[in-house]
């Protein structure tokens, strides 16, 4: 995934990153979220390996313990999330169900997978 995002990064994307957050929609009622922007007030960023994850502020707890990595195949590649938060998704995995996160139970940064 590091590699995947600092390919995003690399044209004048300077002080930016991937922004990761989360939105109310879909049938499964949240769906993953991601544009390349700058860091805002309370956001987790996250550089790993040259690639700059920036994780929204309202989406932490969300996504503490998350892994995202990269799917490929011969036709595309697209960003995946492994999210012990997710409790189902719906049958086109547009969308997910997440619960948020215990931040006394969790102390795990979302993470950058290496593939």
């Amino acid at each position: 995934a590091a590699e995947r995002v600092r390919g995003l990064l690399a044209s004048g994307a300077e002080g930016k990153g991937l922004r990761v957050s989360v939105e109310k929609g879909g049938c499964a009622g949240m769906s993953y979220k991601m544009e390349i922007a700058e860091p805002k007030r309370g956001d987790e960023v996250i550089d790993v390996e040259g690639g700059r994850v920036i994780v929204d502020a309202a989406a932490v707890l969300y996504l503490l313990g998350t892994t995202m990595d990269v799917k490929t195949t011969q036709f595309s590649s697209t960003f995946v999330f492994e999210n012990p938060n997710q409790t189902s998704a719906c049958g086109c995995g547009e969308s997910v169900e997440l619960t948020p996160a215990d931040p006394e139970k969790v102390g795990a940064a979302p993470q950058m997978g290496s593939s």
